[in-house]
């Protein structure tokens, strides 16, 4: 096994708050141990067309407070390729990077493997996503963060909400996962959340209306994953149909709940994975992501984190639905 003496650090995807935390911890944990850390721009575009860049503990410093990703980020159609995946390990081989530590989701990760898979390289990934849905990581870089943009925007709404009687529905991210709608509607005291792991079993928008909302509030917040088919502005509709007599609006945060300073919790996950990265590499591990489970550092391999979907706390929705009486 050759002696690992450079490693590169790319980030991909989509941005979260928290991936500068995250850069600064595998940069400094690097050098720390011995090991030259190489920063690589725009995700595996940026590892595909060689734009590489030697970091020094100067090239991080301050960047723990800011939100977004210093190395920029870009999704790459040419590096699935077995094309792309050549010219990506051409640069590893000329820039003599020896593994690679990725930063980013379910996508960003699938790409390690594959990568890892393909060369025999040693590549270990840290959970960068603000969807919290990678399976093996109680939490990921940069959910935390985006749970607070969420709160802080809809305590911001329910205010007109309230002033003019409305049904407000307020769409957020996940894709495919739940995770952000339902536990932001309990922090902000919403009345319902509708996610995607519940849309095969019920109605949820009738279940929610029947629940006495007619009789009870003029006024109210419905969280909503966004879905290109059942987002916020379908349900709008059908309460404009089937209930008419409400005032609906919509307000979809967009990509608002990506940026921002990353909160507290998103700075020590991304220093603790971070170091965790440098310590699985110096233990010979590959194909792994680092994650958080039940406070101590897991090694999960790539072929769980991206293929086990992570499990939705359905006692969450009963949470929910008792408190909005």
């Amino acid at each position: 096994m050759t002696k690992i003496k450079t490693i590169g650090i790319l980030t991909s995807g989509g941005d979260a708050p928290g991936m500068n935390a995250a850069i600064r911890a595998v940069t400094r944990a690097g050098i720390y141990n011995g090991f030259r850390i190489k920063g690589i721009y725009r995700g595996y575009e940026g590892l595909i067309h060689d734009e590489v860049q030697e970091f020094t503990t100067e090239n991080v410093s301050g960047i723990v407070t800011r939100g977004g990703t210093i190395l920029k980020t870009a999704r790459s159609k040419e590096f699935p390729t077995p094309e792309g995946m050549q010219k990506a390990y051409e640069t590893c081989v000329k820039e003599e990077i020896d593994a690679l530590v990725v930063i980013g989701g379910n996508g960003s990760l699938t790409g390690a493997r594959n990568f890892g898979m393909e060369f025999d390289f040693p590549v270990i990934g840290l959970p960068g996503t603000i969807d919290n849905d990678l399976y093996g990581t109680d939490s990921t870089i940069g959910y935390d963060t985006t749970m607070n943009t969420i709160m802080e925007c809809v305590d911001r709404i329910r205010d007109t909400a309230n002033s003019h009687e409305r049904i407000f529905f307020v769409e957020v991210m996940g894709r495919d996962a739940g995770f952000l709608a339902q536990n932001s509607a309990i922090a902000c005291g919403a009345e319902a959340a509708i996610v995607p792991e519940e849309s095969t079993d019920v109605d949820q928008l009738a279940q929610f209306m029947s629940r006495g909302i007619r009789k009870s509030k003029k006024s109210c917040i419905v969280i909503v994953s966004e879905s290109p088919k059942c987002g916020a502005l379908y349900y709008a509709d059908r309460v404009k149909k089937e209930f008419p007599e409400f005032d609906v609006r919509v307000s979809i945060l967009g990509h608002l709940q990506r940026g921002g300073t990353p909160s507290a919790r998103d700075r020590i996950l991304a220093a603790t994975t971070g170091v965790g990265a440098i310590e699985a590499i110096k233990q010979g591990q590959r194909n792994v992501m680092v994650g958080i489970r039940n406070n101590e550092v897991v090694y999960v391999p790539f072929s769980e984190c991206i293929r086990t979907d992570k499990r939705f706390d359905k006692r969450l929705i009963k949470v929910l639905d008792e408190l909005s009486i």
